[in-house]
């Protein structure tokens, strides 16, 4: 069976979903905050090569860019905060309409995300260093997260 990354266009449809991801966000009042303290000049680079793993791709992102630790503590210590991670799930969504994705890839690819945001990216409101150093990127599949 395909894997989701396949289905995803791979490494250049993964590249195309992040850059349309950014741009939503970053015309997006609430979500654009995350990033008011600049970004990695690369970020949709790296953001692609992280759903390519998660998604059945290669691991560059684990070779090349840092842990799911180092992800994780990217996203924590900020508090809770569960209105951007609704507006950052409308902006994923939409960029999957503007590149035309369809079902079934398009569900399982917004299923992924909405996942990935409200769990692994918001389990450590309080503090960075809480984030454990051995998280492996988890595995998403056709039928959602590979069970270990």
């Amino acid at each position: 069976m395909e894997s989701v990354y396949s289905a995803a266009g791979g490494d250049e449809g993964l590249l195309r979903l992040a850059e349309a991801w950014h741009i939503r966000v970053m015309a997006d009042e609430v979500v654009s905050h995350a990033f008011s303290h600049g970004f990695h000049p690369h970020h949709s680079e790296r953001l692609a090569a992280y759903w390519a793993e998660a998604l059945g791709g290669p691991a560059v992102f684990s070779a090349k860019y840092g842990t799911e630790s180092d992800v994780v503590r990217m996203h924590s210590g900020n508090g809770p905060h569960e209105d951007m991670d609704r507006r950052a799930i409308a902006c994923f969504d939409q960029a999957l309409t503007d590149l035309g994705l369809q079902d079934p890839v398009r569900q399982v690819l917004y299923d992924y995300f909405a996942w990935a945001t409200t769990t692994t990216m918001s389990q450590y409101h309080e503090s960075a260093a809480a984030v454990p150093a051995d998280l492996s990127i988890p595995q998403w599949t056709w039928t959602g997260l590979r069970q270990p």
